[in-house]
């Protein structure tokens, strides 16, 4: 296990596959990337830094974009990463409106779980904030369900005025689908000032009414000790916001760019490791598991602990 100078470890790599979508969420963050890329990583240049990652003692991986499923190679890369000895957990985090197609054969590749982005279940709520269509995204959850990959995960991003008050809703869906919620709060991050400040909704009053309806809570302490409250039918897990100590502090991810960088920090853009042209240009696996070991050492939480 490697960790960073704070003591916390990095079991966990987050790797966009692309930064390419079908849809156009005005909230998505696209995991910290603040560029449009001019280059994308082949399906052999992603297994080989997932390899190089796995043999570092990073057995959780996930997959993200952008859309990863717009990828015409998206079965051969999750063959190939979930291939390799030491992997614990692959998932891969969609939209949804192309998996019914593709659920069983993610599976049947070594696909192990999936978050699927679903922030209403209006029809015209959901065309208005994704610019896509619900039914196919329904199709989609039916479809992961009917392939086993398990759990499946409902990602919920909650606006004032928008969607909030749909929040039941979500719930009971959850419960009919055999999905888990998450609900997730609006961040600051690849959006103006003026949008987070006019749909960001606090979850606090929502995790007081959970509490009241739960069997029991749970805290998970390797994921920013997020709460997980189970209901009598389904789990509602609450995502907490990322501005604060307690987020950085148990921060256990490293994520790969979309065009092959290290990056370190979700909120930081200034202190990335160029992994890919050392790849292309003939690096060996112990100089690209020194560009991780660097990549770790520039990890620092974004919101540190203030001292009196």
């Amino acid at each position: 296990m490697i960790r960073d100078s704070y003591g916390r470890p990095v079991l966990n790599l987050r790797i966009s596959v692309t930064q390419r979508c079908n849809l156009r969420c005005p909230y998505c963050h696209r995991e910290g990337e603040t560029a449009h890329p001019s280059t994308e990583m082949t399906r052999e240049e992603i297994v080989r830094i997932v390899e190089v990652a796995v043999g570092l003692g990073i057995s959780r991986v996930k997959l993200t974009g952008g859309e990863p499923l717009l990828r015409s190679d998206i079965l051969d890369i999750v063959k190939g990463i979930a291939g390799l000895w030491g992997l614990r957990d692959l998932s891969m985090t969609t939209n949804g409106t192309n998996l019914a197609s593709l659920a069983k054969e993610l599976r049947d590749e070594g696909l192990n779980r999936v978050n699927i982005s679903i922030p209403s279940l209006n029809t015209e709520t959901y065309r208005m904030l994704m610019g896509g269509d619900l039914k196919d995204v329904l199709r989609g959850i039916r479809a992961a369900g009917d392939a086993e990959l398990s759990p499946v995960k409902l990602n919920m991003l909650v606006l004032k005025d928008l969607n909030e008050h749909e929040i039941p809703e979500m719930i009971s869906f959850a419960e009919q689908t055999g999905t888990i919620l998450q609900l997730i709060e609006l961040e600051p991050l690849n959006i103006s000032m003026s949008y987070y400040k006019r749909y960001h909704y606090a979850l606090d009053d929502v995790e007081e009414e959970l509490k009241k309806q739960a069997k029991r809570v749970e805290t998970r302490g390797d994921m920013q000790n997020r709460r997980v409250y189970f209901l009598p039918r389904t789990k509602v897990e609450v995502v907490p916001p990322i501005e604060n100590t307690e987020f950085c502090v148990r921060c256990t991810r490293l994520r790969v760019t979309s065009d092959g960088w290290l990056k370190p920090c979700l909120m930081r853009s200034d202190n990335l490791v160029d992994v890919l042209t050392p790849l292309r240009n003939g690096a060996d696996d112990e100089e690209l598991r020194r560009l991780f070991l660097e990549a770790v050492k520039r990890r620092e939480p974004y919101y540190k602990v203030k001292s009196d």
